[in-house]
């Protein structure tokens, strides 16, 4: 058996690699530039799935698909032919085809056809369409996966998504409920008034998160780029223009590890509002949330992991400060001295970086001990000053800041915050981040002074939000890995 087994050399096919057997059965020219169908299996199933064994309808459909699966019980051969939608049985008949049944048989599972026939139900009652005349639209050169039971290698499988999609009906499911979440969130941010915009993705300066940025150069203008950690800060600038409710949703790239809950590229939806606070963005987060998981999933009340988890509103809101007190024990405050602070975090297993400061020891103690107890959704409220650049400081408590982060099945996939509109304010939050930056924080906030100097036109009061898209859809499609619902992931090399 070769190197790549059943899916064929991994290597290049050369040509003489395509001259073998799959072609030699089929005109290898029969590349046909369109066929036109009637039905799908889905509407040939929702239209005559109630039909008796042996019925004829005496209507006719002309379908399309890959064929995954067929077997010759003599002057008849069963073949399953799979689209977009699902699946229908192709009935051929020797009686009906004539000298074409013999071509039939010459076809391999892979093979793209078009077919055209009788609706029928065979003497078991399965839905068919006896076909009268078929069409190869398409030669598979290489062998399907294991005969269409599915490809269990992971690897395979998140490589050459494709086979992963032809050969296992829940990758295909993943795919239909990600679009489905997509849809539902943007019409839910449509329907209350929100504008959508597209912001650029290649910038001048990564601004907008604490992540560390890829970089490229654009030769003509001679200048180093960034692709974007963040949509937030162009989309800000347009709440200075005057645009109150805005949205994007877009890929942000950050140059990070790869782990079950991070890829390099994903998907973010960020939302901003004028005259709102985070505590607007909570209702704001738990309804659209809410109504993406009843749209996409059918549901606001799901099992993930084996464990069930409610999206129905209101979502539990607990405060950061307290959430540390309960799982991880004390000497983990704001009070504790920076040395205590590490050396308790060392403690419990935590590799202290030395230019974290209290507000990035904190944050590594809660997802060490905290995140991972918190399993319906719940809103995380009030975090350290210094690890939210963004973020007004807390009306009731200087040291905080009006931010809070979504987490559900133990990950965070929303942050929010009530912004700082103060350019004053702001400047001395990008000063205070250069100087974590200067000390060798490579994720510390640079200061953007386009940014500034739009704030210094004024914004009005605004609360902010950013929905990680893809971990919403881990919850909402039972998926315990990233890479499940990024169709292509950041994979090494062959």
């Amino acid at each position: 058996m070769s190197e790549g087994g059943r899916f064929g050399d991994r290597r290049a096919l050369e040509a003489d690699d395509l001259a073998g057997p799959r072609l030699a059965k089929a005109d290898a020219a029969q590349f046909p530039n369109r066929f036109e169908t009637t039905a799908t299996a889905a509407e040939l199933h929702a239209e005559h799935g109630d039909l008796e064994p042996e019925a004829s309808t005496g209507q006719q459909a002309i379908v399309a698909g890959r064929l995954v699966g067929k077997r010759e019980m003599g002057k008849l051969t069963f073949a399953v032919l799979q689209d977009g939608t699902g699946r229908i049985q192709l009935l051929a008949d020797a009686s009906v085809l004539g000298g074409r049944y013999g071509e039939f048989g010459t076809l391999d599972l892979g093979d793209w056809v078009g077919a055209s026939g009788e609706i029928v139900t065979t003497r078991k009652g399965e839905l068919s369409v006896k076909a009268d005349d078929f069409t190869l639209l398409a030669k598979s050169l290489r062998e399907m996966p294991e005969k269409f039971h599915g490809v269990s290698d992971d690897e395979i499988r998140h490589r050459q998504r494709y086979l992963d999609l032809i050969a296992n009906e829940e990758a295909r499911g993943t795919v239909q409920i990600h679009s489905a979440t997509l849809r539902a969130l943007r019409e839910s941010f449509w329907t209350r008034g929100f504008i959508e915009v597209e912001t650029p993705a290649l910038e001048y300066q990564a601004s907008g998160a604490l992540a560390r940025p890829f970089r490229t150069h654009h030769n003509a203008l001679d200048q180093d780029m960034h692709l974007r950690i963040a949509l937030e800060l162009p989309l800000k600038k347009l709440i200075v223009g005057g645009i109150d409710k805005v949205f994007e949703m877009g890929r942000v790239f950050r140059n990070e590890g790869v782990s079950p809950r991070h890829n390099p590229e994903f998907t973010m939806l960020e939302a901003y509002q004028a005259h709102a606070d985070y505590r607007d963005m909570m209702e704001l987060v738990e309804s659209v949330v809410a109504e993406a998981a009843q749209a996409a999933a059918g549901s606001t009340q799901l099992t993930y992991q084996g464990k069930p988890i409610d999206f129905s509103t209101p979502w539990r809101r607990a405060p950061f400060m307290d959430l540390i007190a309960e799982h991880a024990g004390d000497g983990f405050d704001l009070d504790t001295e920076l040395s205590e602070l590490g050396a308790n975090a060392e403690a419990i297993g935590i590799a202290v970086d030395p230019t974290w400061d209290e507000g990035k020891i904190l944050a590594a103690v809660f997802e060490r001990k905290a995140e991972e107890h918190l399993w319906d959704p719940t809103f995380v409220v009030d975090y350290p000053k210094s690890i939210s650049p963004f973020s007004k400081v807390h009306r009731d408590d200087q040291r905080l800041v009006e931010r809070f982060e979504a987490v559900a099945a133990g990950q965070e996939f929303v942050n929010a915050y009530s912004e700082i509109n103060d350019p004053i304010e702001q400047r001395e939050r990008f000063e205070a981040q250069a100087a974590l930056r200067a000390g060798g924080d490579d994720e510390a906030h640079p200061i953007d002074e386009s940014y500034l100097q739009a704030l210094e036109y004024g914004m009005p009061p605004t609360g902010g939000l950013g929905i990680g898209v893809d971990r919403l859809v881990m919850i909402l499609t039972d998926q315990a890995s990233i890479r499940e619902v990024i169709l292509f992931p950041a994979m090494r090399p062959e």
